[in-house]
């Protein structure tokens, strides 16, 4: 190994404890080995928090992340190039960073400057395109990569084609305890004299304790003193998301099967310390795990190398680390398989002892110190590596290499216009205009915000803006006549319905929010009504003109069948809308007019968006390039004289052979352009398309005719349009909304666009 020397400053990035969950344990148990190990280095960590209140850290943690906050990740970058690290530790896992497939942290791996060694504690075999597109970026921002055990190793090389030598094999540490029999350590948990099984972890559906549990009768009926122990919290987003039902259903299993008095819950995250008096208590341990692709398990690793012998299914790990007889493998969803295996170790003691010594001879390699050792020599290789090949200090820092700078979320506005029935349509400069009302339109645009603003922010942002968003769906619920299938649109102050029946745009953009909402809302009443709204008011649209109504329920569609997606009917219609706009294309497009209609209008960009996306996702190839082209012809139409986005203006619009209207321009036209050109580049991976949607959104801070932004930094609203000579002093719903949603599209669209390689001297 080239010769290299000892790193004296060391960051360990992942989750850290007391947060309580496997990759904190793992972080903090490795720090401290590394730091025994190197006691000359100063051993730190960057701490991802789930909350927005963070953990009570010790001082090793001197930076923390917020998971979902994408620019917390560029901070924390800046942190430690400036504290002139020598090399960064990142633990990864997909579901620990913010943004799709964990791609948050990306942001991070591209800007720091020291060596990065990356331990992958989830290497999936078949990673969805996503995944497969984080996976690969991080594998090229790490200088080496970690993994613990053999198939994981040929996962990288055959999956990711990472080059062999780039990959270091080193196994889950565990702590060093004596080699004890389990009767010592009966007595003080009241189970002396018993056989203890035992599974530990945090627990969820994923564990297969179920499985377990049904093995037990016959377990019991030739051994009636076993005793089954299950510790371990119920994990915390599990405990949000549904309380204690997997736990509460283990119990009733046992209920029933009539194995009560034989199954410990003990429901707490236990210290390290209370952890090897479990173990050491332990006769046998039992992981039923299930699913095979879980290419690590530390509860495995720690029981495995106190010389326990094991029953489990044979998940990755434990078909390596129990090969050659140092455990029992037995098939998934078995648990006629679990008892006989169990029962046959408890049947014979001189097996289950030798068994459990192998464990305990092979784990002496496992031990934290022993793997700090390793670990410090995989930094040596990378700092080594990095020196033959270095990166450029700030090469990258340019303002064509460094991200956007995007303004911050900022939902005072929003908030203010909004009240227990929705969100008022019109503003008074920047007060809400009662006399106006309220509308369809802008409460489903509303809805629409609280739906894709769940992975942007801290939770302080989220939370000030979800707690309307009932009041947003449940306006909605009260728009939709179910009788006739058909939306209304506008309300009075006095919650009166000043219509009977809504416009088409309208009802479209209504059926646009249910499908966001049956597809991505968080909170699940709000999903499960969204989706009956949808379903409700979709039949009508088979007999609407308007192509915007087509193109908006187009967008409504492809979001509700995110979660819906074997639904004949709604495909059916699908296709129907999608040809309808094709035949306006093919009866209206020329060489010099690549477009719909004999004139263009408003929300343009939004039929682009909806064959773009009904092309990818069909497919259907002549919808996705007539998508495109007219998409192209508009960007081109929609620009200034000095290089701005100038979209038609509402005072004339555009007709064929006629004279544009440059002026009103709207902001609705600004955030349909961002969110068509970001869905262009998704289907094309064309960069052109980003830079347009970069230009159409910096439209709202001013890059326009008149050289003044329409986003009020210090309200949060936007004002509802750019005259001739002036900004509109007002700040409605409609235009606060859509920057509110351009600017979501933004922040989402940096976790998924990957800026060039920064080129090396």
């Amino acid at each position: 190994m080239p010769s290299s020397p000892h790193p004296q400053r060391i960051a360990f990035l992942g989750d850290y404890s007391p947060r309580q969950c496997g990759i904190a344990t793992f972080t903090h148990d490795l720090c401290e080995a590394v730091a025994g190990a190197e006691p000359e280095a100063a051993c730190f960590v960057a701490a991802v928090n789930d909350t927005a209140e963070g953990y009570d850290y010790p001082p090793r943690v001197r930076v923390e992340l917020q998971e979902k906050d994408l620019e917390s990740y560029r901070r924390a970058a800046d942190f430690l190039n400036f504290n002139n690290t020598d090399v960064l530790c990142v633990q990864h896992e997909f579901g620990i960073y913010g943004g799709p497939a964990g791609s948050h942290l990306l942001a991070l791996l591209r800007e720091v400057r020291m060596p990065v060694v990356t331990t992958l504690h989830t290497i999936l075999q078949h990673p969805s395109p996503v995944q497969r597109s984080i996976m690969d970026e991080i594998a090229r921002l790490s200088d080496r990569l970690i993994v613990m055990a053999q198939k994981g190793a040929e996962i990288l090389r055959t999956t990711y084609n990472v080059p062999a030598g780039k990959i270091d094999i080193i196994s889950h540490g565990i702590p060093d305890v004596p080699f004890a029999p389990s009767e010592s350590f009966k007595a003080q948990f009241g189970v002396e004299g018993r056989q203890v099984l035992l599974t530990f972890g945090l627990i969820g559906p994923g564990k297969g304790i179920e499985h377990a549990i049904e093995a037990l009768p016959k377990i019991v009926k030739r051994h009636p003193n076993v005793v089954y122990l299950v510790l371990g919290a119920t994990h915390p987003h599990l405990v949000a998301r549904e309380g204690e039902r997997y736990r509460l259903s283990l119990e009733r299993l046992a209920g029933d099967l009539g194995v009560k008095e034989n199954v410990i819950f003990y429901n707490r995250f236990v210290s390290l310390d209370d952890l090897k008096e479990f173990i050491g208590a332990t006769d046998i341990y039992l992981t039923p795990y299930l699913q095979e692709a879980q290419i690590t398990s530390g509860a495995l690793a720690y029981v495995f190398g106190a010389g326990k012998a094991v029953v489990s299914t044979p998940y990755w790990h434990a078909q390596e680390l129990l090969a050659d007889g140092r455990g029992v493998l037995v098939p998934f969803h078995d648990p006629q398989a679990i008892a006989e295996a169990v029962s046959g170790l408890l049947d014979d003691p001189e097996r289950m002892s030798t068994m459990q010594h192998q464990a305990y001879a092979m784990g002496r390699d496992m031990i934290w110190s022993a793997t700090a050792k390793h670990y410090v020599e995989s930094f040596q290789h990378a700092r080594a590596d990095r020196k033959a090949m270095p990166r450029a200090a700030f090469a990258g820092w340019t303002l064509e290499g460094r991200p956007y700078a995007l303004p911050p979320l900022r939902l005072d506005h929003v908030i203010r216009m909004s009240d227990g029935t929705g969100i008022f349509q019109h503003a008074i400069f920047n007060v809400p205009n009662f006399h106006e009302g309220y509308c369809t339109d802008d409460n489903a645009r509303a809805f629409i915000l609280c739906c894709v603003i769940d992975d942007l922010g801290g939770k302080p942002v989220q939370e000030s803006l979800m707690q309307h968003a009932t009041a947003y769906i449940a306006f909605l619920a009260a728009a939709l006549d179910y009788k006739s299938g058909r939306f209304r649109n506008f309300m009075s102050h006095g919650r009166q319905w000043l219509e009977e029946v809504g416009s088409e745009d309208s009802h479209a953009r209504a059926l646009w929010a249910a499908g966001t909402g049956a597809g991505r809302a968080q909170n699940e009443g709000h999903r499960r009504l969204a989706a009956q709204l949808f379903e409700r008011g979709l039949p009508v649209v088979a007999g609407f003109t308007s192509p915007r109504a087509w193109s908006f329920t187009l967008l409504g569609i492809h979001e509700y069948l995110r979660q819906h997606p074997n639904q004949p009917w709604i495909n059916t219609l699908r296709e129907s809308l999608t040809a309808k706009l094709l035949v306006l294309w093919h009866e209206c497009a020329a060489e010099q007019w690549p477009w719909f209609e004999p004139y263009v209008t408003y929300d343009n960009a939004r039929i682009c968006q909806a064959l773009i996306l009904d092309g990818q996702w069909q497919p259907n190839g002549e919808a996705l390039q007539i998508g495109l082209k007219s998409l192209g012809w508009l960007v081109s139409i929609q620009k200034g004289q000095t290089g701005c986005f100038r979209p038609i203006g509402s005072n004339g619009f555009y007709q064929r052979d006629g004279a544009r209207a440059d002026f009103d321009q709207q902001p609705v036209e600004a955030f349909a352009m961002v969110s068509a050109c970001h869905e262009a580049f998704r289907s094309t991976q064309n960069p052109t398309w980003p830079r347009e949607a970069k230009r159409a959104f910096e439209w709202f801070l001013g890059r326009n005719d008149l050289g003044l932004p329409l986003y009020d930094f210090s309200s949060g609203g936007c004002s509802d349009g750019l005259h001739e000579d002036r900004v509109s002093e007002n700040q409605g719903a409609e235009s606060t909304l859509a920057f509110q949603l351009a600017l979501a599209e933004m922040k989402k669209a940096e976790q998924w666009i990957t800026p060039p390689p920064v080129p090396t001297p």
